[in-house]
């Protein structure tokens, strides 16, 4: 029984720190497998933050370094000049940065989530302090909307 419950969290957890899946999957997949909505909620949670700091903070040296073979160089640099260039642009755009990404993290749809928001946070530029927030508080609101469509969907199949 103990072992049973640690493998369903590691499940939950592993499946919350995975890009693209992230909490959006973690908590449908976690009360699947018998944990409690709460639960699931907070090993997804949890699980979903961790990557936030590393990707924000360790992101740009791993580019630089790859950015040094040509083929890669290409990508990054597509990347980086397509996600900031109307962002330079424009001054209005700046001051609302941190709403952008709390949005963009918060709209549970796919390609959207903590991954892919700290992945414009730091094509950005944004500093750790400054991005930590939002895309918490993002990923915070996807879990929310998450968990509200699971026990709505639970509930529905339970009365059917």
């Amino acid at each position: 029984m103990f072992e049973n419950i640690i493998v369903k969290y590691l499940i939950t957890f592993f499946l919350g720190m995975c890009p693209i899946i992230e909490i959006r999957g973690a908590i449908p997949v976690g009360v699947g497998l018998g944990l409690s909505y709460f639960e699931a909620f907070v090993t997804g949670f949890i699980a979903n933050i961790i990557p936030i700091y590393f990707i924000v903070k360790y992101i740009g040296p791993i580019f630089d370094f790859f950015g040094r073979f040509k083929p890669f160089k290409i990508i990054i640099d597509w990347a980086s000049n397509k996600a900031t260039k109307h962002i330079e642009e424009s001054e209005r755009l700046q001051n609302f940065t941190a709403l952008g990404l709390y949005l963009f993290v918060a709209i549970p749809l796919p390609g959207t989530g903590a991954w892919v928001g700290s992945l414009i946070a730091n094509f950005l530029h944004v500093p750790l302090k400054k991005a930590w927030l939002p895309l918490v508080l993002g990923v915070l609101t996807a879990g929310c909307i998450i968990l509200i469509a699971t026990g709505s969907v639970v509930t529905i199949f339970e009365h059917i």
